[in-house]
């Protein structure tokens, strides 16, 4: 998939050391709510089993004007029944605040909907994610929910809201009658 300034690829071996290297980043642990510590072997292992998962697709972020690893993005626990799937996106900290997300989230949204043919793609972001939340929203994101203090992050209790995309063509039910 290919936008203006992002190309989204099938995460593989030859990404490893550079979803290593995006693990040791405090800010974008912070923001992922990453409390495990990864080797780099782990990642390895990691990497190569993606095309293996048919439940999930991951891909890297590589930012076109560079051809360089900016992170990296996943449809997980694809539901074929249900036409749904989770989403979760890493940026690495040079790559945040020059709309590089937002690009790879359209894509991975339209992918999703138009490829895959799912209904609906949700996510959850922390309370303390302003920056992720506008972006969500400027993708078709919604908030659905809250859930309460379902992080803890030195020592503080952190928020997560749930959020989702539904397919552009999908029509919501109408109650009562």
């Amino acid at each position: 998939m290919f936008g203006s300034r992002v190309a989204l690829v099938p995460l593989g071996p030859e990404h490893a050391d550079d979803a290593f290297a995006a693990t040791k980043d405090p800010e974008g642990r912070r923001l992922t709510g990453t409390h495990r510590e990864f080797t780099l072997e782990v990642l390895q292992r990691w990497c190569e089993s993606r095309a293996e998962q048919t439940d999930r697709i991951d891909l890297a972020v590589i930012d076109r004007a560079t051809g360089s690893f900016v992170g990296d993005l996943a449809l997980n626990e694809i539901d074929f029944d249900n036409l749904s799937a989770g989403f979760r996106i890493a940026l690495t900290s040079g790559a945040t605040g020059r709309g590089l997300g937002t690009e790879a989230t359209r894509l991975v949204l339209a992918y999703a909907f138009e490829r895959i043919g799912l209904h609906r793609v949700q996510l959850e972001v922390y309370d303390f994610n302003p920056r992720a939340l506008a972006c969500y929203r400027k993708c078709g994101f919604e908030i659905e929910g809250t859930m309460r203090h379902a992080l803890r992050w030195e020592g503080q209790w952190h928020d997560a809201h749930l959020m989702a995309a539904l397919a552009p063509t999908a029509q919501l039910p109408r109650h009562g009658g």
